[in-house]
């Protein structure tokens, strides 16, 4: 046992699914809370268990609707004051983190108003994985570790042992953290450039590289609409590309997602249970891949005050 006492993870209504998959690497057992609603659909949150002194692992993914961080919220809440010794918001996707910087007249950012909330709800350190942008770890004033899922895509694509690879960057924005794919995986890199023509539609302009007769693979943080995605892939194909293959640590898959990837040439799109889908995936062409082992072993080392380093990517 570690000095901040026993290891307990609780999960809100977000994605128990994943939550049940850490207790399950981690070899303890899923804290009981009710997480409901009263009547006018207030949240309630109530730990079945005594928790005091212990060290409180809170599983919610903070996608819409905002209920998903008001739970959290609540929960941190009511851990801190059921006297819990630390408390840790465990946020596989953090949303809201597209609004990081004012970049035109009277908008909010969000993404620091979100930081505000969960420091001030009582949280102690804050575990998420793949931000948006990497600078809103900057808006935290408590500890923050950032998880990358580049591990767990990096495995599947070389076990598929794909000849004459080329990583794409879909955008600019995604070059550094496709230079990395890239380098793991011993592979050249090319990059689509775009110009965006509105707040959800972009046009692809050109292809930076060589992918005539290679086999690419697009990756990003996340997937949303699949416009910029699915135009990538078009503009790979118009230029010679063989089989397109597409990952994301985050699948959104809003709107026309589905349709979108469904008619492109995009033969397999890999994403991680980051964010949940319980009814499955419509389309066959998507594979989810679980990140609980490598969140759990996250939450292992920071409970043992071990360094989490290695899991860096």
């Amino acid at each position: 046992m570690s000095r901040n006492g026993s290891l307990r993870v609780f999960t809100g209504t977000s994605n128990p699914h994943l939550a049940h998959g850490i207790a399950e690497y981690l070899g303890i057992e899923l804290g009981e809370a009710e997480v409901a609603s009263f009547s006018d659909r207030e949240i309630l949150v109530r730990f079945r268990e005594n928790i005091r002194g212990c060290d409180i692992f809170l599983v919610q993914t903070t996608t819409a609707p905002a209920e998903n961080l008001m739970e959290l919220l609540i929960m941190i809440d009511a851990a801190v004051r059921a006297s819990a010794r630390r408390v840790t918001a465990v946020t596989p996707y953090f949303g809201y983190a597209r609004q990081d910087r004012k970049d035109q007249p009277r908008v909010a950012i969000s993404a620091k108003l979100v930081a505000n909330l969960i420091t001030t709800a009582g949280a102690n350190r804050i575990l998420t994985m793949d931000l948006h942008s990497a600078q809103i770890q900057g808006f935290f004033d408590i500890p923050f570790d950032h998880l990358y899922a580049a591990p767990v895509l990096i495995d599947y694509f070389s076990l598929r042992k794909i000849e004459d690879m080329v990583v794409v960057s879909p955008d600019i924005g995604s070059v550094k953290m496709n230079r990395a794919y890239a380098n793991r995986l011993g592979v050249p890199l090319a990059l689509v450039d775009k110009r965006r023509s509105g707040r959800d539609y972009t046009e692809v302009m050109h292809v930076i590289g060589d992918v005539d007769g290679k086999n690419v693979v697009l990756l990003d943080d996340e997937i949303s609409t699949a416009g910029t995605l699915t135009q990538a892939a078009s503009a790979l194909r118009a230029h010679g590309a063989r089989h397109i293959y597409a990952g994301a640590t985050h699948g959104k898959f809003v709107g026309e997602a589905f349709d979108r990837i469904e008619a492109s040439p995009i033969e397999e799109v890999i994403v991680t249970d980051s964010i949940p889908h319980p009814g499955g995936m419509p389309i066959e062409k998507i594979k989810v891949l679980s990140v609980a082992p490598l969140l759990g072993e996250a939450i292992r080392r920071i409970h043992e005050e071990r360094s989490l380093s290695s899991l860096f990517v």
